[in-house]
C-alpha cells in the first residue's frame, strides 16, 4: 500500500515519539532501541491495521482479551451514553452507581456456588492483589494471624504488581533487577506433563502433583498456609492444560487443610473456553475466590473483578463493630467501565458467542495439530481458543533451542510480514484469537503459521 509523504512523515513521527518516551510493559531495551514498535491505528472484528496500512489477523486477541472483536458501534454508544450521563462517582464506603451494582449482580449470577460478592479493580493484576489482601484480612478476622503463607506454581503468571508478580512463578518474569516477596510465598511444580521427567503416564504425574501440594502444605504447616493460587489453564506460562482431574483433586487437598483456593480466571473467563467461568463448567470444582478481567469488557475499557464466597463475606462483615475493609481503588466499579462490561455481556449473550468459541475453538485445536509434522514443532497444546505451539531442536529428546535464539520470535516476525499476529514467548507461539473468529480465518492462521515455521527452519539452517 502506497502512502503520501505527509502520511509517511506522520507515521515516522509517531514511531519515534513512542521509541523516545513510552516505556512498554516487558520492554526489551536493546532490541527496542533498534526496532521500536509496530504502530497500530485501526481495528475491526478480528483484524488490526497498522499505521502504514498493513492488515493483520489478530491471533493474540489483543492480550487474551478482545473476545467480541473490535470496532463495535454499540460498545462505543454504551460508553458515550454513560459518559454523558455520569462519568464518575466515588465508589468509597457508601456511594455506588447503577452500572456497578448491575455488573456485580451479573457476576454473582454467573459465578459458581456461593461466590456472590464482588470487588472491582482496574485489571487482572489488581484483582489478584485484592484477592491476596482479602485472604490476609479474612485470616486475621478469624484470629489466625499466622495463616498467611500462599502456594502457587512454577511457570504461572498472576500479574505485575509487587504481590501478584511474587505469586507468579515464571522464571523469565523474575529478573534479578527486581525484588519479590519470598518469605511467605511458595511454588510447586507446573502441571506440564510434556516437560515432566520420570513418569510413565499422565495419571502417575497427576498423583505426584497432588501429593506435592499436600506435602508442601504439611512442610510449611497447615496452620500457616492460607491459600493456593492457580490458573485453570496457565496462559502466559505456556497454555498448560493440566492432567484430567487435577483441579478437583488439588481442591480436595485444600479443603482438607482449610486452604483457600483462588482460581485466576483472568484469561479463561468470559468465553475463552466456552463458558462464563471455567472453574466449575470445564474443570468441575468451585473455588473460594475467582479473579477475572480481560474478556470482562473485551478489552474496550480496563476493569477487573475479585469474586468471593458468602463464607468469606460472613466472616469479614459480621465480626467486630466498625470494622473497615481498607482495600479498593479510585476506579473500583468505574461506571463507564462497568457500562462497557455490561454491554459486552449483552452482546455475548445475544449473539451466542460462546457457541462459536466452542465450535471454532475445537476446530482451531484440531487444525493446529496438523503442524506436528514440521521438524521443530514439539507439541501443539491447548483448549479451544487458548492454543500454543512449542518449538524444539530435537523432537525425540524434546531439547530446546538456545534461549538466545528466541525461536518463537523468529517465527512470529515472519508471520507478521504475512499478516498474522501470534505471541512469541521464547520457545513458544501462543494464540488466543477473538471468540468471533471463523473457520476460514482459522485456516488462514494455520496455513500462515505453517509457512512461517518452514521459512524459520530454512533461516536458522535447522536439519
Amino acid at each position: 500500500m502506497s502512502i503520501t509523504p505527509n502520511r509517511e512523515n506522520y507515521a515516522k513521527d509517531i514511531w519515534q515519539k513512542d521509541k523516545d518516551h513510552f516505556t512498554h510493559p516487558w520492554q526489551i531495551f536493546d532490541t527496542f532501541e533498534e526496532s521500536g514498535s509496530m504502530v497500530m491505528e485501526h481495528a475491526g472484528g478480528a483484524y488490526l491495521t497498522d499505521i502504514d496500512g498493513n492488515r493483520y489477523l489478530d491471533g493474540i486477541g489483543g492480550l487474551w482479551c478482545t473476545n467480541i472483536g473490535q470496532g463495535r458501534e454499540e460498545m462505543a454508544d454504551a460508553v458515550a451514553e454513560q459518559i454523558r450521563k455520569l462519568a464518575y462517582a466515588s465508589p468509597f464506603v457508601d456511594i455506588t452507581t447503577a452500572p456497578a451494582a448491575e455488573l456485580a449482580s451479573k457476576l454473582a449470577d454467573f459465578a459458581p456456588g456461593d461466590l456472590n460478592h464482588v470487588m472491582f479493580s482496574c485489571g487482572g493484576s489488581t484483582a489478584i492483589d485484592s484477592a491476596y489482601r482479602l485472604i490476609q484480612f479474612y485470616q486475621n478476622c478469624r484470629g489466625l494471624h499466622d495463616k498467611k503463607h500462599v502456594i502457587a506454581r512454577d511457570s504461572s503468571y498472576h500479574g505485575s504488581t509487587y504481590i501478584s508478580m511474587s505469586i507468579g512463578g515464571k522464571k523469565g518474569d523474575h529478573p534479578p533487577e527486581f525484588d519479590y516477596k519470598r518469605d511467605t510465598i511458595h511454588h510447586i511444580s507446573s502441571p506440564n506433563f510434556y516437560r515432566a521427567e520420570g513418569y510413565d503416564c499422565e495419571s502417575q504425574f497427576l498423583d505426584f502433583l497432588v501429593d506435592e501440594l499436600e506435602q508442601k502444605i504439611l512442610s510449611i504447616g497447615a496452620d500457616k498456609v492460607a491459600a493456593f493460587f492457580a490458573e485453570p489453564i496457565p496462559g502466559a506460562g505456556g497454555v498448560i492444560v493440566p492432567p484430567e482431574g487435577y483441579h478437583q483433586r488439588t481442591h480436595a487437598v485444600c479443603q482438607k487443610y482449610d486452604v483457600m483456593y483462588v482460581s485466576d480466571e483472568v484469561v479463561t473467563a468470559f468465553g475463552r473456553l466456552g463458558h462464563w467461568f471455567a472453574s466449575q463448567d470445564v474443570f468441575g470444582f468451585t473455588p473460594d475466590i475467582i479473579t477475572c478481567a480481560k474478556g470482562l469488557s473485551s478489552g474496550y475499557l480496563p476493569i477487573g473483578a475479585t469474586i468471593y464466597s458468602d463464607k468469606i463475606h460472613q466472616v469479614i462483615s459480621e465480626q467486630g463493630k466498625g470494622r473497615c475493609f481498607t482495600n479498593g481503588f479510585t476506579y473500583s466499579g468505574h461506571p463507564v467501565c462497568c457500562a462497557a462490561a455490561l454491554k459486552n455481556i449483552e452482546i455475548m449473550e445475544r449473539e451466542n458467542i460462546f457457541s462459536n468459541a466452542i465450535e471454532v475453538g475445537d476446530y482451531f485445536g484440531q487444525q493446529l495439530q496438523t503442524l506436528m509434522d514440521l521438524p521443530i514443532v514439539g507439541q501443539v497444546r491447548g483448549y479451544r481458543l487458548m492454543q500454543c505451539v512449542e518449538f524444539v531442536a530435537n523432537k525425540e529428546t524434546r531439547q530446546l533451542f538456545p534461549e538466545e535464539m528466541d525461536i518463537g520470535k523468529v517465527v512470529s516476525d515472519i508471520a507478521d510480514k504475512k499478516g498474522l499476529l501470534v505471541r512469541p514467548i521464547v520457545h513458544l507461539n501462543v494464540m488466543s484469537p477473538p471468540l468471533i473468529i471463523t473457520k476460514e480465518e482459522v485456516d488462514f492462521a494455520v496455513a500462515t503459521l505453517r509457512q512461517s515455521i518452514i521459512e524459520a527452519v530454512d533461516l536458522i539452517g535447522h536439519r
